[in-house]
């Protein structure tokens, strides 16, 4: 990555548990290696991942079951005081029951796999996940419950915390497997950031996924990036393309998607983010197994599109 013009990046999850790998000192080796490269460790992820509830790291948070979720939230804490011992500034999460939900995958450009779903064709199976019914109100409950308890902690620490929103966005009406995904809106997220208000809390702002709850992403996003971008909100980028929208769409390569990316690097210019910009769910090509070549082509692709933008300032 330092050979592909890489200077800041997030690593991986240091382990599912507080453990020795969350440990001040394990972390201070964490982020000296990434620094050895020449690289700055800007983010660590935090266990609450991407995954369903069924594989969810800390389930009770989500599930609000009491005492579990306290001693859930007292490591999730411990983390946030160790990331800021070590001197690593930001950490990012999710919040959701759902994981990642795709149905099949399509044909994109010169035959790669494009990541596709369509709400029709989705099969919910089982109709419910292990949280049974999640309406609006109990999903809330637990968000409120979580971001009051880990917030305070994370001013006191001055560590970011940048929230993932749910990806795909769902009907509002009926959700999906029996969860209403409040995370899944734009108005979700607007209140989601006034919860427990703190600088140093905000979003891992996905472009794709939040292109994902627009009826026409390659029109609407940019107003997307202004509303939270100025009122710094924004801590970082996955910088993603799609095809599509809300309920049926396909994640692209960069630059073969709805949303024009050079508008979009010149609106994160103009609300002043300073932040990372980074490559997000590349499409798959024979060959390239490991989606190497994929994520090259993307961090070029940003580059490019830094160094126009910059050029125009």
């Amino acid at each position: 990555m330092a050979a592909l013009g890489v200077n800041h990046i997030c690593s991986r999850l240091p382990s599912a548990r507080m453990d020795d790998q969350w440990s001040v000192e394990s972390l201070t080796r964490l982020r000296e290696r990434v620094e050895s490269f020449g690289l700055t460790l800007d983010l660590v992820p935090l266990p609450l991942s991407s995954n369903e509830i069924e594989k969810f790291e800390n389930p009770n948070i989500m599930l609000g079951k009491s005492p579990e979720r306290d001693r859930e939230l007292d490591d999730i804490c411990q983390m946030i005081r160790n990331t800021s011992r070590a001197g690593i500034p930001g950490l990012k999460y999710n919040l959701t029951f759902l994981g990642v939900p795709r149905t099949a995958s399509t044909k994109g450009r010169g035959g790669a796999d494009y990541s596709t779903f369509v709400y029709e064709q989705a099969k919910q199976d089982p109709p419910l996940t292990k949280a049974g019914v999640v309406n609006a109100d109990m999903y809330w409950e637990r968000i409120t419950y979580f971001l009051k308890r880990v917030m305070p902690v994370a001013a006191e620490y001055k560590v970011r915390m940048a929230f993932h929103p749910q990806d795909p966005a769902m009907p509002a009406d009926i959700g999906y497997r029996g969860v209403t995904t409040v995370l899944g809106t734009v108005e979700g997220l607007k209140r989601f950031v006034t919860i427990a208000e703190s600088p140093y809390h905000g979003l891992n702002f996905c472009q794709g996924t939040v292109s994902e709850m627009l009826r026409k992403p390659g029109e609407e996003i940019f107003d997307v990036i202004r509303y939270f971008g100025s009122r710094g909100k924004i801590f970082n980028v996955h910088f993603r393309n799609i095809r599509g929208g809300f309920l049926n769409f396909q994640e692209t390569f960069i630059d073969d998607g709805d949303v024009d990316m050079l508008k979009a690097m010149r609106v994160y210019r103009e609300i002043g983010f300073d932040g990372m910009m980074m490559p997000d769910h590349v499409p798959k090509i024979a060959g390239d197994a490991s989606t190497f070549q994929a994520f090259a082509y993307t961090f070029g692709y940003i580059k490019a599109l830094i160094a126009a933008v910059s050029a125009e300032a």
